[in-house]
């Protein structure tokens, strides 16, 4: 007789996995859309990938054509929406299993600051859109002369900054002089 270890940690990833499976066959089940039988909330797989130079956006848009999909960017919030269409089918006798989903979608991802919306480059092939978006360029440090002492000519020293404050700084706190 084998004995196994019993891994509690593991048993917990299990439970949330199975709890996760039925909440989404829950929220996934088909909702009445009228005279056309049910249908399914389609959203489509996307991957966003980060090179050194730009944010590159994948989508899968199976049969959907350039003129059903839609870009905006609008307040540094880059969106796609579009919909797929179902096709109506007349059979008379038996039925038959409709599991691809139709509909409208959107999908929104924010951007960070300083993004040029005019260099943002869309591509649409074989139901991938691929949405290419250049990095903004990042602020250059500034550079502070302060005056050490009571003799400003003879003591200048050069303070980088980048920018970006320490809370826990009060502004009236003595610069420490580097040694």
């Amino acid at each position: 007789m084998a004995l196994i270890r019993w891994e509690p940690v593991a048993e917990l990833g299990t439970i949330q996995n199975e709890m996760n499976r039925l909440f989404n066959t829950f929220f996934d089940q088909p909702a009445p859309a009228g005279r056309g039988g049910p249908s399914r909330r389609w959203i489509p797989a996307m991957d966003l990938v980060e090179t050194g130079e730009q944010y590159v956006l994948r989508a899968d848009l199976p049969g959907l054509s350039d003129e059903d999909i839609n870009i905006q960017l609008e307040d540094n919030v880059l969106t796609i929406s579009g919909e797929r269409k179902t096709r109506q089918e007349q059979q008379e006798e038996g039925y038959h299993r409709l599991e691809r989903a139709y509909g409208s979608f959107a999908r929104s991802l924010t951007l960070p600051e300083g993004v040029d919306p005019d260099a943002v480059q869309a591509h649409f092939d074989r139901g991938v859109l691929e949405i290419r978006i250049p990095k903004p360029e990042l602020k250059k440090p500034r550079q502070v002369q302060i005056t050490l002492g009571s003799h400003p000519a003879d003591d200048t020293k050069t303070v980088e900054s980048s920018g970006a404050a320490d809370p826990h700084t009060n502004s009236r706190d003595p610069v420490p002089t580097p040694a």
